[in-house]
């Protein structure tokens, strides 16, 4: 630069930044060195840019730390509300599968009273038509005796003469009333037994009608009972389906999968249901109840998927997330760090086999864990390893500690999931979890 334009710099910079001279004594000499205008404004340039960048990046570190400090507690929010949702719906399963039991049970023994007052209904009215046959023939038979005593009495006044050794016409009139006395009798009792048996008919009718009534109430009951039921499972199945579609996993591949892995059946077989009709009871409040125990049941086996998929994040509480899944500087970063203090416990955030528990160069101290369903996850720069290879680890389980070993620039854990082999986002699936719960 021309050493006029210079010049004309430092005088006009002369009226705020005056030219200041710092001397510099020694036993032997005296030294000064001038600042000009130019030279002061340079210095107080460069002084300005370092205080404005310090102050942008505090500011930006202190936003990180607050926004990750929030994310933590969100996380561990979640995953205590999913947890306390988990075994609420399994407390209410249970109970309403016992309400189920139970009204099945009340329906069953209503079934086998009626069919039992039917059955009595049925004899009494066999008992009472019975009664009415012998009525009948007796009735026939006093007939059939008059007319044959009439006949005597006719018979008798002619052969008064021709029979000297027969007995007297007042001989014989006594023993034909005897003899119609004890028909009269007969005739008496089998009246009785007739009105008996009306009245016990009538008294089965009655208690049939009563019965009937009682089993169409239990029906109703049954009925709000499994709407009831069936609401309560279809709004708690939803939300596990959108879960598991949204980690990426098939709801029904993995239902296939625990089938297979919990299929075991066995024991004495009881006799078949029957209604008072005689049929198995396949329709109606059996094949409702049968519906909502099949989905009781699936609900069950999407608990046991939820311990077997790694949804939970490793780490609890006094961590940052520090860096993302993705490309850095042109490679592929596989996983996400969470930074903290080393020595916080790691735990494994669903059952698995280690298959690695070793020095890995990169990785530092790491541990690989297969799960089920083809997934498997990795923790990274450990500090300490506490499992061995093949050992069989459960969700929650502390596995190790947080370390700065391997490629790192600070203690953090740097956590992977791969599914096939695969490295995926990891908050793909956490963030599933957290949508739902």
């Amino acid at each position: 630069m021309p050493r006029r334009i210079l010049d004309r710099l430092n005088a006009s910079l002369e009226t705020w930044l005056p030219e200041q001279r710092l001397f510099m004594k020694s036993d032997t000499a005296t030294r000064f060195v001038r600042l000009r205008p130019l030279t002061q404004a340079m210095v107080l340039s460069v002084a300005a840019g370092l205080f404005a960048w310090s102050t942008v990046v505090t500011a930006l570190l202190f936003i990180d730390g607050i926004s990750s400090g929030s994310s933590m507690e969100q996380a561990a929010l979640s995953q205590e509300a999913f947890e306390h949702r988990l075994d609420a719906l399994a407390t209410e399963r249970n109970a309403r599968a016992t309400e189920a039991r139970d009204a099945q049970n009340r329906f069953q023994l209503a079934l086998e009273q009626v069919s039992q007052m039917q059955s009595a209904l049925l004899a009494s009215e066999e008992r009472r038509r019975e009664l009415e046959t012998g009525i009948n023939v007796i009735q026939s038979t006093l007939r059939r005796t008059m007319a044959e005593r009439d006949a005597a009495r006719a018979d008798l006044a002619a052969t008064q003469t021709a029979s000297a050794g027969a007995p007297s016409p007042e001989v014989q009139a006594e023993e034909m009333a005897q003899t119609v006395d004890i028909l009269a009798e007969a005739l008496n009792s089998t009246a009785v037994e007739r009105d008996q048996a009306s009245r016990d008919a009538e008294a089965a009718r009655f208690e049939a009608d009563k019965i009937a009534l009682e089993k169409r109430l239990l029906e109703e009951r049954n009925d709000e009972i499994f709407t009831t039921l069936e609401g309560a499972v279809q709004v708690s199945m939803a939300p596990l389906d959108r879960m598991f579609k949204a980690a990426g996993m098939n709801p029904d591949t993995i239902m296939s999968e625990i089938r297979r892995g919990y299929s075991g059946t066995g024991g004495p077989l009881l006799p078949v249901s029957l209604s008072s009709k005689g049929a198995a009871d396949l329709n109606g409040d059996g094949a409702r109840a049968e519906t909502i125990m099949k989905r009781l049941d699936e609900m069950n086996m999407y608990r046991i998927a939820v311990d077997k998929l790694p949804f939970a994040i490793p780490l609890k509480g006094g961590y940052r997330f520090t860096s993302p899944f993705g490309y850095r500087w042109g490679r592929l970063h596989a996983g996400i760090d969470l930074a903290g203090p080393v020595g916080m416990h790691v735990h494994v955030p669903a059952d698995g086999v280690v298959t690695a528990a070793e020095w890995e160069s990169g990785y530092g101290n790491v541990i690989k864990i297969r799960h089920d369903f083809g997934v498997s996850t990795v923790y990274g720069h450990l500090s300490k390893i506490r499992v061995k290879v093949g050992q069989k680890v459960s969700r929650g389980d502390w596995i190790g500690d947080t370390g700065n070993t391997g490629r790192s620039t600070g203690p953090h854990l740097h956590y992977e999931i791969r599914v096939g082999g695969a490295p995926i986002n990891p908050m793909t699936f956490i963030k599933a979890a957290q949508d739902v719960f």
